[in-house]
C-alpha cells in the first residue's frame, strides 16, 4: 500500500485530500500545514510520496523550499498548482528540484491516484504541455548534440543510467557507496556537459547520444 504524506496550508484541503486518498486504497503517513517543517516528520512517517498542495502558495517559494530541504532526494514529491501560468511554465524548474509530477489543482481523482502510484514507483508524470515542451527541439539542440566538448566520466555515466531508471539521489548514493552530496555534484556535471536543463532532459539527451542503455 502506497503511503502518502500530505502538505497543505489549508486544513480543509488536507482533510479533503486525506479523505479522497484513504478511500482509494492509500495509507496516510501524516500531514502538515508547513512544507518547511516536514523534514523531521518524514523520518518517522516512512512515506512513499509527499503530496504538496501549492495552489495558494508562491511557486518560487515552494520550489526553493523543496530544493534546499532536499526532501525530493529521499522521497518522491508530487505538487498540485493553481492558475497563473499552468503546469508547463514551471516544469523544468520542478524536475531540476527532483519533483516527480506537477499537476493542476483541479486534476481528476483518477489522474491524481495514477500520478501518485507512478511517482511511488520512481516514474515521472508529465502534463501534455510539459511533454510537448520537452520533446520540441529548441534552437541549438542539434549543435549541442554535435558538440560534447567534455565527455562523461565512467562514474557520471553510471549516475546517468541510474537517473534513467528513476533512482533518486539517496538510492544512487547507497548503490554506489558515495554521499548524496557527491551524487548532486555528479548530476550537476552531467547536466552541464549534456547542456540539459533538468534530469529528465539529461536522460533524453543521453538516450539520443547512446549513453543510456534501455
Amino acid at each position: 500500500m502506497t503511503r502518502v504524506f500530505i502538505v497543505a496550508t489549508s486544513p480543509l484541503v488536507r482533510t479533503s485530500l486525506e479523505s479522497l486518498l484513504s478511500g482509494r486504497g492509500f495509507s496516510i503517513a501524516g500531514s502538515s500545514g508547513d512544507l518547511e517543517l516536514i523534514s523531521e516528520q518524514l523520518l518517522d512517517a516512512a512515506a512513499d510520496v509527499v503530496l504538496v498542495d501549492a495552489s495558494d502558495e508562491r511557486w518560487q517559494a515552494v520550489m526553493e523550499t523543496i530544493d534546499w530541504s532536499g526532501i525530493a532526494s529521499g522521497v518522491q514529491v508530487v505538487v498540485l498548482i493553481g492558475g497563473g501560468g499552468g503546469p508547463s511554465a514551471w516544469a523544468a524548474e520542478a524536475l531540476r528540484a527532483g519533483v516527480r509530477a506537477v499537476l493542476p489543482e483541479d486534476v481528476l481523482p483518477d489522474q491524481l491516484v495514477a500520478a501518485l502510484e507512478a511517482a511511488a514507483l520512481g516514474l515521472t508524470v508529465m502534463h501534455p504541455a510539459q511533454t510537448e515542451a520537452l520533446l520540441a527541439a529548441p534552437v541549438g539542440t542539434a549543435r549541442r548534440m554535435a558538440e560534447l566538448a567534455e565527455p562523461l566520466t565512467p562514474r557520471e555515466r553510471e549516475v546517468l543510467q541510474m537517473l534513467a531508471s528513476g533512482s533518486g539521489n539517496k538510492e544512487i548514493a547507497s548503490r554506489l557507496s558515495i554521499s548524496e552530496h557527491t551524487v548532486k555534484f555528479h548530476v550537476t556535471a552531467i547536466l552541464g556537459k549534456l547542456g540539459a536543463g533538468s534530469r529528465t532532459e539529461a536522460v533524453f539527451l543521453g538516450i539520443r547520444r547512446g549513453l543510456v542503455l534501455l
